[in-house]
């Protein structure tokens, strides 16, 4: 019996004797091996001194030759190295283990068959094994002898004393590995949780490698050790027991990649040694014979043999590892396979790049688990970039290009990027495998959610569409008549890789937002994006005989892109619905961010009045285009140039406000151009202010003119005409009223009798109620916001307070209004308003003078509450949305996107405490049944309100429950 594997021992093997190995593991021991605990428990453990060892300190040439599990006996030409066994190796680093394992190889030489328990206890005790290994010889020293003992090979459990065991063959030995029954849920080396599971897991690798480097010269050849560690290999990596299975199939794969490297060595050597062959017999080519030509001969002879040998043992661990295991049922295991299969074919082709090994890549491929599926990419990425195999993998890329084209749709993220990465790579070495069909569907990918694969779509459509040289470019750039044959040449080139671009967007007809197309092509395609002069050139240019121009369609896609760049270089790659983008920029982004900042506005700030007159009546790139000045920054400007440029840009901003059929969309933008403009911190601010407020004037001058007109005696008496130039101003104003403060006008006091009107006496469109209704929000939250300079009196207080209750009550007659929209505007409108007058209470300093409290009244509570339950809380059938459930999809997401925000904004006063805590219960007592619609909003509510006041909360809960009891009773009844 051997006790234990660090045990010196120093008799030699007898064939018919018996050994039992107890398998440390990486866990703690147990009876006759408490000594060594200390010393061995731990995997990270250092060398420590052994007092109790004799051989420790003695030299080489006294070591007992049958010391298996330790580090020979030092001295010589490595010194000392104490005694450890070979699972403490690995914990111990490259050089530890180079030398150690030199000891070993001496030690195999001196007796080969403690070295080998040795080493089988190794790979036992890696395992994580807590059991106990019984070897045997086998009786018979030929293989073929053994058929009736391999047919008694058992893997079998023993339920009354807790164990199982596992008996097979190790040639020449007979292994009975003992186990306890729940080993398979220990957490063995290699799945420990942490950076120790993947250090290990490399260690162990390099312990394999470094083993079979250092015995390739000798030991290797023998035919006993590796026909012994591939018939343990194999036997132990068919375990039901993972922790066996996935630590020798481990081991196994890592020893067949370190025999291709040492195939590779012979391969080497023996290319060399036939090259000197070939000039000795050019040498003797005249003579008889010559004994160096008969040495190199036989030499060759050898390493052929030797390598055949190789090739032999790797197919071996092939057909009895791989073959078994590369569909596993633990996805490490299948990875490690394709990954180290991959490795072969890249490192020895000549042996495993042929059809019959990529077809495990083709078939792992379509693996269920992520990580496989992306080990086979990442390798496959290998193969494809070395242009020597290329020619080896022609048929698999005509039998998987379609499985590859559809990874790029993978659910992972990482799998889908690689895969592009990969399609990427295929179409620049093999340029005829991809058709146009495929390379109109990868090139869609350039509007996908996720930044990184769009990147690298667009760095592929901008490799292949719009990086083509101009037709007849070269012989211009030759024949230029110095600097403005040169902008020609320049330009005309832009305009064809801008044509090749449109051509792309408006035939893909796959999506309308322009800000996606350059987010994708902005990391290889920045210089043709960021050609700002140019493109406004293009856009600015005539068509004449010579040149076409464009279109007005793609003059219109022409002004998105260029304002898409503009944002992009202003902002950064931020937009909404993409992600995997970088969340923070380093100092050489931010300073190039800065610079183009700084580019934009010396561009646009003459060039957009132009574009503004070019487009004059073209409202949706008017819209666009009026979004350039919210980029625009004050650095770097002259005084001289800034003061004219910009008189100019705002006269012409002037008269597209200005005029009488402005969309909304084109007045917002507007208006916030005005608010960039107007700022105090810019050079702009004397010739914006002004210019804004007489906008502002000018149009309060015609309401006035216009309600003079329109109402007469508390009666709406305006005709169509009359009521479309009061709508328009009504718009202005409003556009206006939401980025700038316009409480000086007193737009409050001059708007608030034509609501009144409207809700009381009717008359008044559905159309003007909404505008005015947004214009007093408007000048509500201005006042609240503002209130910390203005209120400071009692007087001013009393006033605020006096608006807002005003506002409150005209918005609660128009939650009665017919017109749907009116009403869920008033409903809005409040709830808003209330949650800031309530933030504002909440922030203010009691010791100064601040808001005087407004708590909306009973009737006002009610009103809330019957729309809550007629709009929001209604189920499909109800009639206020039989029109809805008639309509598209993306009606329907709209509408429920709005009852989302309409359920939202009145959640904000339970939170906030704006209603009473009584008035949740119409919206718990509804959690049930609408949870799939609204169960987010409503369990954060009953989380809000919890913490704010849990009495409360707890009444409301009590009462939600009563009334659902009085409901259900009624029903019974």
């Amino acid at each position: 019996m051997i006790p234990d594997p660090s045990t010196p021992t120093s008799r030699p093997l007898k064939h018919n004797e018996n050994y039992a190995i107890r398998s440390a593991g990486a866990v703690s021991h147990s009876g006759d091996e408490s000594g060594n605990e200390n010393r061995r428990k731990s995997a990270r453990g250092k060398k420590r001194p052994r007092m109790c060892s004799e051989n420790t300190t003695q030299a080489r040439g006294k070591a007992s030759p049958g010391s298996p599990g330790r580090a020979g006996g030092g001295g010589g030409r490595r010194g000392r190295v104490q005694a450890v066994s070979l699972f403490e190796v690995v914990t111990m680093g490259r050089d530890t283990m180079q030398t150690v394992i030199g000891d070993w190889i001496e030690t195999y030489a001196m007796d080969r068959d403690s070295a080998l328990l040795d080493l089988i206890s190794f790979f036992i005790q890696c395992s994580g094994c807590k059991g106990v290994v019984t070897a045997e010889m086998c009786q018979s020293n030929r293989v073929q002898d053994c058929g009736d003992i391999l047919s008694k090979m058992v893997e079998k459990v023993d339920e009354e004393s807790g164990l199982q065991y596992k008996k097979f063959m190790a040639f020449p030995w007979i292994l009975t590995v003992t186990w306890p029954m729940d080993m398979d849920c220990a957490e063995y080396p290699l799945i420990q949780p942490g950076p120790y599971g993947r250090w290990f897991h490399s260690e162990f690798g390099d312990f394999v490698s470094v083993l079979v480097s250092q015995c390739q010269h000798c030991v290797v050849f023998d035919g006993y050790l590796m026909n012994a560690l591939v018939s343990l290999l194999t036997e132990l990596s068919d375990s039901c027991v993972r922790a066996f299975r996935h630590t020798c199939t481990l081991a196994a794969v890592k020893i067949l990649s370190a025999l291709v490297a040492v195939a590779l060595s012979l391969s080497t050597v023996m290319e060399n040694s036939q090259k000197l062959h070939c000039v000795e017999r050019r040498k003797t080519s005249g003579r008889q014979g010559s004994p160096r030509l008969d040495r190199m001969k036989k030499k060759i002879a050898e390493l052929q043999e030797k390598r055949l040998e190789i090739e032999s043992i790797m197919d071996t661990i092939f057909k009895g590892v791989f073959l078994k295991r590369y569909r596993d049922v633990l996805p490490e295991i299948r990875s490690m396979c394709t990954e180290e299969l991959c490795l072969w074919m890249k490192l020895y082709s000549t042996a495993f790049l042929t059809d019959s090994y990529l077809k495990y890549i083709g078939w792992m491929m379509h693996d269920k688990i992520p990580e496989v599926r992306l080990k086979c990419v990442l390798g496959l990425q290998g193969l494809y970039g070395d242009p020597l195999l290329l020619t080896k993998l022609d048929l698999f890329t005509s039998r998987f290009k379609d499985r590859l084209i559809s990874m790029t749709l993978d659910r992972d993220n990482e799998v889908a990027l690689q895969a592009m990465k990969l399609l990427i790579l295929i179409s620049k070495s093999c340029e005829e495998v991809l058709e146009e069909g495929d390379y109109q569907q990868l090139y869609r990918f350039v509007f996908s959610s996720q930044r990184p694969l769009a990147a690298l779509a667009g760095e592929l459509l901008y490799s292949r569409l719009l990086n083509a040289p101009a037709p007849g470019s070269e012989g211009q750039e030759g024949a230029g008549e110095g600097e403005a044959r040169g902008q020609d040449v320049h330009t005309e080139r832009t305009l064809v890789r801008l044509r090749a671009l449109l051509t792309f967007y408006m035939q893909s007809e796959l999506h309308k937002h322009v800000v996606y197309l350059v987010d994708g092509l902005w990391d290889c395609a920045g210089d043709l994006l960021k050609d700002w002069p140019t493109l406004t050139h293009v856009l600015l240019q005539e068509a004449t005989p010579q040149c076409t121009g464009l279109t007005e369609a793609e003059q219109a896609v022409v002004v998105e892109v260029l304002v898409a760049s503009v944002r992009q270089a202003a902002e950064g790659p931020s937009l909404v619905g993409r992600s995997g983008g970088k969340k923070i920029s380093n100092a050489k982004e931010r300073k190039t961010q800065s610079d183009d900042c700084a580019k934009l506005t010396q561009q646009f700030l003459t060039a957009l009045p132009k574009l503004l007159s070019k487009f004059a009546g073209r409202w949706d790139a008017i819209a666009s285009l009026m979004k350039i000045p919210q980029f625009f920054v004050p650095e770097g400007l002259t005084a001289e140039n800034t003061q004219a440029a910009s008189e100019e840009l705002i006269r012409e901003m002037g008269a597209v406000v200005d005029h009488p059929s402005a969309p909304p969309a084109v007045l917002e933008a507007v208006s916030r151009a005005y608010l960039r403009l107007c700022g105090e911190d810019t050079a702009w601010h004397p010739a914006a202010r002004p210019a804004r407020d007489a906008l502002v004037q000018r149009w309060k001058d015609r309401l006035i003119s216009q309600l003079g007109v329109g109402l007469k005696e508390d009666t709406f008496c305006a005709d169509i005409d009359q009521t479309g130039e009061m709508l328009s101003t009504l718009r202005k104003l409003r556009a206006f009223y939401n980025c700038h403060d316009l409480s000086q006008w007193d737009l409050f006091e001059l708007l608030s009798p034509l609501l009144s009107v409207g809700c009381l006496q009717g008359g008044v469109p559905s159309e003007v109620i909404l505008e005015v209704l947004q214009c007093l929000f408007n000048a509500v939250l201005w006042n609240l916001h503002t209130s910390g300079r203005t209120l400071s009196s009692r007087d001013k207080a009393v006033a605020q307070r006096q608006q807002l209750s005003s506002f409150c009550e005209t918005s609660y007659r128009c939650l009665s209004h017919a017109d749907t929209a009116v009403k869920e505007q008033a409903f809005l409108g409040v709830c808003d308003v209330l949650a800031a007058h309530s933030y504002q209470l909440n922030v203010w300093d009691p010791a100064s003078c601040g808001p005087l409290l407004y708590t909306p009244g009973p009737r006002l509570q009610r009103a809330l509450q019957a729309f809550l339950l007629e709009q929001v809380l209604v189920g499909p059938d109800s009639d206020a949305h039989s029109r809805v459930c008639l309509a598209s999809e993306g009606e329907r997401q709209d509408d429920h996107q709005k009852r989302r925000t309409l359920l939202a904004a009145y959640c904000k006063l339970l939170v906030h405490g704006a209603l009473e805590m009584s008035n949740a219960s119409v919206v718990f007592t509804h959690y049930t049944k609408y949870y799939n619609d609204f169960g987010d909003i409503i369990k954060e509510t009953l989380y809000r309100t919890r913490q704010t006041d849990k009495i409360g909360s707890a009444r409301t809960l009590l009462l939600c429950l009563q009334e659902d009891t009085l409901g259900s009773t009624h029903s019974f009844h």
